[in-house]
């Protein structure tokens, strides 16, 4: 059944914060089949953390409507080392975009969290219910509070306001334009380039982190950005909604479905001093289902959709 259509694309000005990452370059492709104007801006030239440049920039740019891609992103690594950058960074640029937006007179806002947000053992598959129900992994809370903040943001001032502001929690992602920083990527994008590197070298053996047991959900970019115009199109309510496939994989398995995408033909070891992170990450994705939206990305296509850009030199801090 059809969803309503409750704000409408076309002919608005539209900002996508963060057009450079991974998230929001899929957006930007996405939308450019809606008939809006993209209004993007580099980091260069507009630093989300600092409120005034933030609240400066939207009231002259007038957007009517805004995603919020932008972050400090990064895997366990990254999180676990600079915890410091990922809350204050994080907190800063959910706070100035959103309370900007709101002055701005924006129509509508969809802020993009992370599936990390929910408590290390919450229960499988992860209902948006699950939300400040129990302690966080660990080694990304600090990434999680930021993200819990701009989903508490968006509810407080859709209440006091009366502003249509909406988020979306993803799953894990992949895909084109992501970070294959030796120490600060994901694992998608992490044993893509060891899996890749090892094929040149003609290693014997790769080694991925940790056991290989946890299970883990992937989702495509792309099909990331097309949740995020449906929902930006066709939903309106408090309550931020979960977006995956709703089907998960062990990383073991994961990383023989990447190894054979790049076709490295050597064996896969498991470094079980690294840690593993909670046994599982699944959501429940019943919610924006029930609304009529579902991926069509099958996890080998959209591997070698990402092998290709990262051969193409798509990616990012490859060093």
């Amino acid at each position: 059944m059809a969803q309503p259509l409750l704000f409408d694309l076309r002919g608005k000005r539209v900002y996508v914060a963060g057009h450079n990452g991974m998230a929001g370059s899929a957006i930007v492709r996405r939308l450019a089949a809606e008939g809006c104007e993209i209004l993007t801006e580099s980091r260069q030239t507009l630093d989300l953390t600092q409120q005034s440049d933030t609240e400066r920039w939207l009231e002259q740019a007038k957007p009517d409507a805004v995603f919020l891609a932008a972050g400090h992103v990064g895997g366990i690594f990254a999180n676990d080392t600079f915890p410091a950058d990922f809350i204050a960074d994080n907190l800063a640029i959910g706070l100035n975009v959103i309370r900007g937006a709101h002055k701005a007179g924006v129509k509508k806002l969809l802020a993009l969290g992370s599936s990390c947000i929910y408590p290390k053992f919450a229960p499988q598959p992860m209902p948006e219910a699950a939300l400040l129900t129990g302690p966080l992994e660990p080694t990304n809370e600090w990434y999680a509070v930021a993200k819990i903040a701009a989903i508490k943001l968006c509810e407080a001032y859709r209440k006091q306001h009366g502003a249509d502001f909406i988020s979306a929690m993803p799953t894990n992602l992949y895909g084109r334009g992501d970070n294959y920083h030796l120490q600060n990527s994901h694992v998608p994008a992490a044993l893509i380039r060891r899996f890749h590197e090892g094929k040149l070298a003609n290693a014997p053996t790769v080694t991925v982190w940790g056991t290989g047991k946890p299970r883990r959900e992937f989702l495509c970019a792309d099909d990331l950005a097309d949740a995020c115009v449906f929902l930006m199109k066709h939903y309106s309510d408090m309550q931020f909604l979960n977006v995956g496939t709703g089907e998960d994989v062990s990383i073991g398995d994961f990383a023989a479905e990447v190894a054979s995408v790049v076709g490295y033909q050597g064996k896969i070891a498991f470094d079980t001093t690294r840690p593993d992170g909670p046994p599982q990450k699944l959501l429940d994705v019943s919610k924006i289902k029930a609304l009529g939206w579902s991926p069509t990305i099958r996890l080998h296509d959209g591997l070698a959709s990402a092998y290709a850009d990262f051969l193409a030199g798509g990616g990012r801090s490859t060093h």
